[in-house]
């Protein structure tokens, strides 16, 4: 459907969404769209974070000193 768009359909469509909303919306949109993707990557940071934190703990040595010497 949209594969023969080419370079004059994408500019067509831009002059159009730019006449219907206006400058000053699209950049406010843009700057919405900006803190959204670095909220997202913040979040995508915390969760591995979380979960290598998660991990090294459950890899600690939990045996009880006496038991540590038997073998």
């Amino acid at each position: 459907m949209f594969n023969n768009i080419g370079l004059p359909g994408l500019l067509l469509i831009a002059v159009v969404v730019l006449v219907l909303f206006g400058r000053g919306k699209i950049a406010s949109m843009m700057g919405e769209v900006g803190k959204g993707i670095t909220s997202f990557k913040k979040g995508m940071a915390d969760g591995a974070k979380e979960v290598e934190d998660a991990s090294v703990a459950a890899a600690r040595d939990v045996t009880p000193a006496t038991d540590k010497d038997k073998v």
